[in-house]
């Protein structure tokens, strides 16, 4: 195995344990510990290979798992807000429409339950990346 394919390795399973634990709090110290590397060199090797940063990543991610909680469960924003690991519904709400351009309560109202397997699901509703948002229609 090349030295590549073994950093591709390492960070893959940090990208894993994102996706796993998103819920729980991770930092980098603790993510670049699952990747065997220093932290600085985690970040920006991270950042190289999937093209955002290990926090914009995790971000997404929570904000992922937001909307489908949203479609398809009948829970506060807030409850879905500590479920998917943010400690404020501020920030949650912020980030939220960052991501996806409405707010939380904004897209329960417009985005119905979605009836197709799992995988379907996740691919059609991917937030892409930040700053991709629609802009909000002017009145």
């Amino acid at each position: 195995m090349s030295v590549r394919e073994d950093q591709n390795r390492r960070l893959l399973r940090a990208r894993d344990t994102m996706d796993h634990d998103y819920a729980s709090p991770l930092d980098i110290p603790s993510l670049s510990r699952v990747a065997l590397m220093s932290p600085a060199h985690f970040s920006r090797q991270f950042t190289q290979t999937f093209g955002e940063t290990p926090h914009r990543y995790l971000q997404r991610r929570r904000i992922e798992r937001a909307m489908a909680m949203l479609r398809d469960l009948d829970r506060s924003v807030t409850d879905i807000a500590l479920a998917v690991g943010y400690d404020s519904l501020g920030t949650f709400s912020r980030t939220f429409r960052e991501i996806t351009g409405s707010s939380p309560s904004e897209y329960r109202q417009t985005v119905p339950p979605v009836g197709a397997p799992g995988c379907v699901v996740r691919r059609m509703t991917r937030p892409s990346s930040f700053g991709e948002a629609p802009p909000a229609p002017r009145p």
